[in-house]
């Protein structure tokens, strides 16, 4: 049994074993099953006391095989493994995808306008979703628990408005090549509408009560700082790149679909609360895109109420390809999902409905490098609030 555990210990990849620590200094393993990480992240800590000296991610635990998969299958059979990447938007993950392959096919701009404002609609409803899972779980990490049951509440609205249009809480497959599933179900938008108007109060309460809690301040603000220059140097995305400061969001400076066509904020942490850049502003840049993506779904449910109102005419799959075969090409297209810049390289031959190479660039795994930088030098118990900050999706970095 001895040598059995034995074994067991060593299968672990160790970045410091066989290096001789200095004297005072402490290996910690944190994860892969603390509820802290937010899935089977496994981190090395090495800390001198309660100073954390470095921390060493170790991924893997919950690898995909996405790229594998996505070269034997046909493009739309894709989809739901795209769906289980970002298991937590997959909404954002199924448009960046299908975005992607119509831009090979030459679909781009081409869709219906009503397909179009469906998919945003539905994106931002899981964005909202997301978010508000991403500031539940960081306030119960750092000891704020009557948040998270807000939050949670209003999140299983929404997780039932999307099962009612696709009949799937989390993995949709309803954003497809070409077109959608299916239409809107008759009277989501006056249901939708009903919530939009419900939300901002409940918005502001979850506000006042968890991000502009002092508490909440004083485990936040002025930890895990991420300069505006190497937020630049790491490729930071998302929330994280934002809340150093870039008004940088794809849906703005890329201006797919139809969001230059809806008005919307971008909103940038400016160190309201301690240091540009630290914990407390990408929280904030979390809670301030809820307000946004209200704005975007009320818009949204304007157009699909008025100019692009349901019609007898009106077919979702008009434009879904029977066969999927782009011409032999690489492409490469990125957009923006509630965790950062989504990217689909893909590569075909010009005689096969299966591309020849499909490799995702996730946001996640990018902003989780920078988590050995961010932690340095904070106590061991800040190391929670940084990794809540980033707000990772474990199927994503794994990929």
């Amino acid at each position: 049994m001895q040598d059995l555990a034995q074994n067991l210990l060593q299968s672990e990849p160790s970045y410091y074993e066989g290096k001789a620590l200095a004297p005072g200094q402490f290996l910690l393993n944190m994860g892969p099953q603390h509820p802290s990480t937010h899935g089977v992240l496994r981190l090395e800590v090495l800390t001198e006391g309660e100073v954390v000296v470095d921390v060493v991610p170790h991924i893997g635990y919950l690898h995909r095989c996405f790229s594998r998969h996505a070269e034997h299958l046909p493009f739309n059979q894709i989809i739901p493994f795209v769906d289980r990447l970002d298991y937590l938007a997959a909404m954002n993950s199924e448009h960046v995808y299908a975005m992607a392959v119509e831009r090979m096919l030459g679909l781009e701009g081409k869709l219906d306008p009503r397909t179009e404002y469906i998919r945003v609609l539905v994106c931002e409803l899981n964005r909202l979703a997301s978010h508000f899972l991403a500031l539940g779980t960081y306030g119960l990490d750092i000891g704020a628990f009557t948040p998270f049951l807000w939050l949670m509440r209003d999140r299983e609205h929404i997780q039932r408005m999307l099962e009612w249009v696709c009949g799937a809480r989390m993995l949709y497959n309803y954003i497809w090549i070409g077109g959608l599933f299916y239409d809107l179900p008759q009277g989501f938008e006056r249901v939708c509408a009903d919530f939009i108007r419900y939300l901002p109060p409940r918005l502001d309460e979850a506000r006042k009560v968890l991000v502009e809690n002092k508490i909440f301040i004083s485990r936040t603000a002025g930890v895990g700082v991420l300069a505006p220059d190497r937020a630049l140097v790491w490729a930071a995305s998302g929330p994280m790149l934002r809340g150093s400061g870039f008004a940088i969001d794809s849906r703005r400076t890329q201006g797919y679909s139809v969001y230059p066509e809806l008005e919307f904020d971008v909103p940038v942490g400016q160190g309201q609360q301690g240091v540009q850049g630290d914990c407390w502003d990408r929280a904030w840049v979390r809670m301030m895109e809820c307000y946004e993506s209200v704005r975007i779904v009320r818009q949204c449910l304007d157009k699909l109420t008025g100019a692009h109102a349901r019609t007898p005419a009106y077919d979702p799959q008009a434009m879904v390809p029977k066969k999927i075969r782009p011409e032999a090409q690489q492409a490469y297209f990125s957009a923006e999902t509630p965790r950062g810049d989504l990217g689909f390289f893909i590569a075909t031959d010009g005689r096969s409905d299966v591309p020849l190479r499909c490799h995702a660039r996730s946001g996640c795994f990018v902003n989780l490098a920078i988590l050995p930088e961010l932690c340095r030098g904070h106590l061991l118990a800040d190391v929670v609030a940084v990794i809540g900050s980033i707000d990772i999706v474990m199927g994503e970095v794994d990929r």
